[in-house]
């Protein structure tokens, strides 16, 4: 997987499905085209979700990571 560096860090852990990606959403929108943000997930589907985000919005997922309890996410922003 990737080196782990992340621009900005957004811990979701507690939050179900859809308030990950809502929150992801909303800081990558306020962040630099290139930037890199690390999202921390509990809810078990927050990966799918976040790779389906990627997808539609035009972002490119960078690696996913199962931590068993929770779950990392690195996320380049699109243009």
């Amino acid at each position: 997987m990737g080196d782990d560096t992340a621009d900005q860090i957004l811990d979701t852990t507690g939050l179900k499905c859809p308030l990950p990606v809502l929150k992801a959403r909303k800081v990558l929108s306020a962040m630099p085209t290139g930037s890199v943000l690390k999202i921390i997930a509990s809810d078990p589907g927050a990966p799918e979700d976040l790779r389906h985000f990627c997808e539609a919005a035009g972002h490119r997922l960078l690696d996913q990571q199962d931590g068993g309890a929770t779950n990392v996410t690195r996320i380049a922003k699109g243009p």
